[in-house]
């Protein structure tokens, strides 16, 4: 299969919030083109798409993942679910042994929890040291296994060929979210699994700086005798126009999915379905940081997609002189920039004729991008039309 890149641009305007705070509470904040500008991590934006992912049911349950230190409940749960004789304190030694051997992560109680641990109680459940990313197919594949060894799984595990169906369960049938961001098991670099996506650090195209809220809390039952706030403190908080950038290595995705979600479809259906899905959610979505103090709720003033075969291409240069607004706002002058870096960009590095080009746009203030590709009328058809793309694009691959 040939080279294909999706490249997801979006400039976005949010009110007074605090997406993504740093150690302090502060909004994150970076300073680029000598200014300082609002930050939105990369970090809390793939979070944000991937628990879109489940809110908005995009996926089914089957095609995503569970990244947790909980490793060892998640599979007991699984094991009792396909022998109900297997609860309990068995079924997570059970499941740590399995575990162990599929990946070479140490599973035990943690040393503080030995401690805590009072007379009578139940014993404290096994953990992971770090994350554990394990798609839904393959902890449904290791309980079978542990079933399968229940007897005396520590002989069962020393067999060669039952720890290597352990380590090939854990490597294989990855969740569309495994496949899409990627997985790092530290003990078992083997098993690692390369992202197909990667996700820039939004920032402001425009200068930012940080403010704070002085804020009271009354106290219902105070009487008038008893005047005053019943609590006080600060918040901090930014306003910005956002510009959002994602590439999506098509090829390595399908690499990652290898032989599908589905044995039942082709291959090109639960690779369209991924990108479908990162597409949508990655467009939609939004960090929930401090969301109930402020109610930022917004979306994306335009959306520019490129499906490229040569390799993937940020805007971020065009905002590295910072829009000034000097007509009231941003949005406008940055939809400006970006209608004519981007032509002169692929003029220059000739990549003009290999690139489809999408635009999702509201609003007056974007219209200088209409001219950037086929002007799409909804997320839901951009969404469909960039899928299909992609899917054309692996058939003549073959």
């Amino acid at each position: 299969m040939n080279r294909i890149f999706l490249d997801v641009h979006a400039l976005q305007t949010v009110p007074p919030s605090n997406l993504n705070r740093d150690d302090t509470g502060a909004p994150k904040s970076a300073v680029y083109g000598g200014v300082p500008r609002a930050r939105v991590s990369s970090q809390a934006w793939k979070r944000a798409t991937r628990t879109y992912f489940t809110d908005e049911q995009l996926l089914e349950p089957s095609e995503l993942g569970v990244r947790t230190k909980k490793v060892a409940e998640v599979l007991a749960a699984r094991i009792t679910a396909l022998d109900s004789a297997i609860s309990g304190t068995a079924a997570l030694k059970l499941a740590a042994e399995v575990i162990q051997s599929a990946t070479g992560s140490k599973i035990e109680v943690p040393q503080r929890k030995r401690t805590e641990k009072e007379d009578g109680a139940e014993p404290a459940a096994p953990t992971s040291k770090y994350l554990m990313f394990l798609s839904a197919r393959q902890l449904d594949g290791l309980a079978q296994l542990a079933v399968d060894g229940a007897a005396d799984i520590k002989t069962y595990l020393k067999d060669k060929e039952n720890k290597a169906r352990a380590k090939e369960i854990a490597d294989t049938l990855h969740s569309v979210d495994i496949a899409l961001f990627g997985r790092m098991v530290a003990d078992s670099a083997d098993i690692n699994v390369d992202a197909a996506v990667q996700v820039a650090h939004a920032i402001s195209v425009h200068r930012v700086e940080n403010e704070s809220d002085y804020y009271t809390a009354v106290d219902d039952k105070n009487t008038d005798a008893e005047p005053g706030a019943g609590m006080i403190g600060t918040v901090d908080f930014n306003s910005a126009t956002l510009y959002r950038y994602a590439a999506l290595n098509v090829h390595q995705l399908r690499n990652n999915l290898g032989e599908g979600l589905r044995e039942d479809e082709p291959l090109t259906t639960p690779v369209r379905r991924a990108v479908e899905a990162f597409v949508h959610g990655f467009i939609a979505s939004l960090p929930t940081g401090k969301i109930n103090t402020f109610g930022n709720h917004t979306l994306p003033d335009a959306v520019i997609v490129k499906l490229r075969t040569t390799r993937p291409v940020s805007f971020a240069s065009v905002f590295e002189e910072p829009v000034r607004g000097e007509d009231g706002g941003y949005v406008k002058e940055a939809c400006e920039r970006l209608a004519q870096y981007v032509p002169s960009v692929e003029r220059a590095y000739g990549d003009e004729d290999s690139t489809q080009t999408w635009v999702l746009r509201v609003g007056a203030s974007t219209e200088k991008l209409a001219g950037l590709g086929e002007e799409i009328p909804s997320l839901t058809t951009l969404v469909t039309s960039v899928g299909q793309a992609v899917a054309d694009h692996m058939e003549h691959d073959g």
